[in-house]
């Protein structure tokens, strides 16, 4: 059990709560928290936080858990058996272990922690991105057979939607949008793109060629026909993420 884990269901039966109402008061399911409990569920720092908070333990969650905590929720044995052994060699003493992990980040050009790195081939740290393209804030994302939705994950990013322009397609303003490379246009797919001097969010429509139709959805449907030509494709959208 992660540490994580334990501390949820500590709390939880110290207050008489059952795993059924625990779920329904964080909004997750209760085979969701059964499996965060048991370590074997890997969960983004912020929603670790939201159950935390939920339960009664704001003041711990913010003094005593960090990022790094939250990453190990997952019980290595069963996540990645390769991990598990990682973490079974002894431990380098103290400044050792420091000059170890600094060297490898020069190498690797890898920032975060050794709970991070090690946890580098299952989970990976993604910036969330305003639109001028600058990381606000990160969302841990797992990695399948070394790829995130098929894609290099060191190319992979979460754009925080700016306005409500997509709110026709279901993105809100406010929703964080995982997004993977992408410098054509894609028929049917919401993409990222630069236009006429803007970065916005737009459902694309090729007509032709030479043209396609970028489509927004606010308070009315609008559309504007483009030359393929003068729209900069940055990345399409495959998910979208939003706080209750």
């Amino acid at each position: 059990m992660s540490r994580l884990g334990d501390l949820i269901r500590t709390e939880r039966i110290r207050q008489k709560l059952t795993p059924k109402q625990v779920a329904r008061k964080c909004g997750v399911s209760e085979s969701y928290l059964m499996a965060v409990e048991a370590g074997t569920r890997i969960i983004a720092d912020d929603q670790a936080r939201r159950i935390l908070k939920t339960i009664g333990l704001k003041q711990q969650t913010e003094a005593d858990f960090t990022l790094d905590d939250i990453a190990a929720t997952v019980d290595l044995a069963q996540a990645a058996p390769s991990l598990a052994q990682a973490v079974q060699k002894p431990k380098k003493k103290e400044a050792e272990l420091v000059a170890s992990t600094r060297e490898e980040e020069k190498e690797e050009g890898v920032s975060g922690s050794v709970w991070l790195d090690a946890l580098s081939s299952v989970l990976k740290r993604v910036p969330v991105m305003n639109a001028v393209m600058k990381p606000v804030s990160y969302q841990l994302v797992p990695v399948e057979n070394g790829r995130i939705e098929g894609a290099n994950p060191e190319k992979v990013f979460f754009y925080l939607a700016p306005d409500d322009s997509m709110r026709g397609f279901r993105i809100h303003r406010g929703d964080i949008v995982l997004t993977v490379p992408a410098q054509s246009p894609v028929d049917g797919a919401i993409m990222l793109l630069n236009h006429n001097e803007h970065r916005y969010l737009r459902k694309i429509k090729i007509l032709n060629d030479r043209q396609v139709l970028l489509q927004s959805y606010d308070r009315e449907y609008e559309a504007e026909t483009a030359e393929i030509s003068d729209v900069g494709f940055l990345s399409r959208c495959v998910r979208v993420t939003f706080d209750l």
